[in-house]
């Protein structure tokens, strides 16, 4: 399958290797891939400059949004949650048009500091904005509930836990589901909440996350809901 991660940051990085590790062709996107192979200071949360990670995945290609969407079959949207519709309107309508797009990304607002509240919020969610501004896009909101390296290895957290998704098109839930399941996921570890507007709550999980993570001082962790 060809899948395309919006986003080089560590969410991005982190879900591009994951694929091209399972032998995938993934592309990773960017606003200015020139820019982004010249950085040679390290990025948010000490991450090496783009250049560094690249060399490890030579595998995985850097292209601007517009080419990456165009590339793929699968969209993986792993940029801020302030930066998320601009990245999606350069990727395009019509790149986008009829693909699958798992949206991973949080809608944070670090305007008043730390630690940051959400917008949207309670009637309206970030997953709900991309799906009505893309109506042609099949949105499935997931994995935006716990850290990325647990996204892609679920096994870092002992025991059973959980993945949620939303979107109004089961078919592409379905999609997002065999690749989450792909990552190692057991299939009883999805739970599916519905339509697109369940993305309220699974965003508002975030702030919770936030607390939990300066509480037990680490990010390897999850929900784990019992059901049957």
């Amino acid at each position: 399958m060809r899948i395309a991660v919006l986003g080089t940051g560590v969410v991005g990085r982190t879900l591009a290797a994951k694929p091209d590790g399972l032998g995938h062709e993934v592309a990773i996107g960017t606003r200015d891939p020139a820019a982004t192979n010249a950085r040679t200071e390290p990025g948010g949360f000490g991450t090496p400059p783009f250049p560094q990670w690249q060399a490890g995945h030579p595998q995985v290609r850097l292209m601007s949004f517009a080419e990456a969407a165009g590339f793929a079959g699968l969209v993986m949207n792993a940029t801020s949650g302030s930066a998320a519709m601009a990245a999606l309107v350069a990727a395009g309508e019509a790149a986008l048009a009829g693909k699958v797009l798992i949206d991973v990304s949080n809608p944070l607002d670090f305007s008043r500091g730390m630690p940051p509240t959400l917008d949207p919020v309670n009637t309206d969610s970030l997953g709900e904005q991309i799906q009505r501004a893309f109506p042609a896009v099949r949105v499935v909101k997931a994995l935006n509930t716990m850290n990325c390296r647990v996204m892609v290895e679920p096994g870092r957290v002992p025991g059973e836990h959980n993945v949620f998704l939303c979107g109004n098109d089961e078919t592409a839930k379905q999609a997002a589901a065999d690749l989450i399941g792909s990552f190692g996921w057991p299939a009883g570890s999805l739970i599916d909440l519905g339509d697109i507007s369940a993305a309220r709550g699974t965003e508002m999980l975030m702030p919770l996350w936030l607390r939990l993570m300066g509480a037990v001082g680490h990010a390897d962790f999850n929900f784990h809901v019992p059901h049957s």
